[in-house]
């Protein structure tokens, strides 16, 4: 419980910084004086710069933790830089844009690489049988924590001047404040309860066990396959939740609306996830899928020509109706594809691939919404990774399941 924890301190980060104030302040606070499409590059520029330095950083890192049992220490220190960053971002003064964007890309860096540090962890806290309910738990009490604290932020910027704040903007910068206290409150159980024990294995053992599993991948080509058409369409996936905010304020919607719309995701996803695995089920795991593939697919299509509130509304609802769905039904698909004996490593690497996300889609949106002085076509263009995603997917057979 103290390791699940965690993750409802984290979540905060991932749902008021990451999808929603930072955006929002971003464009109207710290960059209000450049162009709308700059800002817009800028911003998925540091995003996807976060990630590439992740994927540099997270196999020596992890290769370090593991070769002595690290994982808790190096959790602990992204957890403390990513509390301080986030707490940073409150006091940036107005036109600081640089400033806010280099806090932001250090605090985002910490929270994905403090991730990697927490889902090792896992093996640790819980044997084998009990995993996917550990993990689960997990999950569960990311979403409601997160969803709980957005919930009770937005209120705040909602009721800013009742409140005695300078406008909505104020209320979000203290928002800041709230979530790096919650995101160090309620790390103390992991700090406090959690025992990770140390490791004896080197680093050079860590990396060879590393470069061993991607051997392995040539034994399993259905798998190596799906794990390409997986880090493609969810780097599509995780665009739309980094970037909307953002495409939503240069289409020129209130900021109460754009919460609003983050809040229906939010409550929609929780039920639909569930209702997904049903359809997943009956259908099969890999239909599934690509209905999902399909649903963002339309989703980027609409909201290229979205015109009115009631427009985004529902883009929001279509969103919170696939955005688990797809998270959840990938990682089933691909535990059919592999030995259950290696299932540790190469969920390793699934992870990994999964942490890298957020690469190509935030370029693409930004580079081609600045190129065509239109954030309609930079939303558009990132329909290439889902159809891209889907093509390869197409490639891999759905396997049996196990009665």
């Amino acid at each position: 419980m103290a390791w699940a924890v965690y993750d409802w301190a984290n979540s905060a980060f991932a749902v008021v910084v990451l999808s929603g104030f930072f955006p929002i302040l971003y464009r109207d606070y710290w960059a209000s004086a450049l162009d709308s499409s700059k800002v817009t590059l800028t911003l998925a520029a540091g995003t996807s710069l976060s990630s590439i330095v992740l994927m540099l950083l997270s196999v020596l890192l992890g290769a370090l933790a593991d070769a002595g049992g690290r994982h808790k220490s190096f959790l602990i220190v992204c957890m403390a830089v990513g509390v301080s960053a986030t707490l940073l971002l409150g006091v940036i003064e107005s036109g600081g844009w640089q400033v806010a964007l280099l806090v932001f890309m250090l605090a985002n860096l910490a929270f994905m690489l403090g991730n990697v540090f927490y889902d090792a962890l896992l093996v640790k806290v819980s044997e084998p049988g009990r995993r996917e309910r550990v993990s689960a738990l997990g999950y569960a009490l990311g979403y409601l924590g997160g969803g709980l604290l957005f919930a009770a932020m937005s209120v705040m910027v909602f009721y800013a001047d009742a409140l005695g704040f300078e406008g909505q903007g104020s209320a979000m910068r203290v928002g800041f404040y709230v979530t790096g206290l919650w995101w160090l409150l309620f790390s103390l159980p992991l700090i406090y309860w959690v025992a990770a024990p140390r490791a004896r294995s080197g680093v050079r053992q860590g990396l060879r066990r590393f470069l061993a599993t991607l051997r392995m991948l040539a034994s399993y080509p259905d798998a190596a396959w799906f794990l390409l058409a997986y880090w493609l369409y969810i780097d599509g996936v995780d665009t739309i939740i980094r970037m909307a905010v953002d495409y939503g304020k240069a289409l020129g919607f209130a900021t109460s609306d754009l919460i609003l719309a983050l809040l229906l995701v939010q409550f929609v996803a929780f039920p639909a996830t569930l209702l997904f695995g049903l359809f997943a089920e009956r259908r099969g795991i890999k239909p599934a899928i690509f209905c999902a593939i399909g649903s963002y697919v339309v989703i980027c299509v609409l909201g290229a020509t979205v015109e009115s509130l009631l427009d985004f509304y529902l883009i929001a609802v279509l969103v919170g109706l696939v955005q688990g769905g797809i998270q959840a039904q990938s990682r089933a698909f691909f535990s059919l594809l592999i030995p259950s004996d290696k299932a540790a490593q190469f969920f390793g690497l699934y992870n990994l691939l999964g942490r890298f996300a957020a690469i190509i889609g935030p370029l693409l949106l930004g580079w081609v919404g600045a190129a065509t002085g239109s954030p309609r076509f930079g939303i558009l263009s990132v329909t290439v990774l889902f159809i891209a995603g889907a093509a390869v997917l197409w490639r891999v057979p759905e396997p049996a399941r196990s009665s």
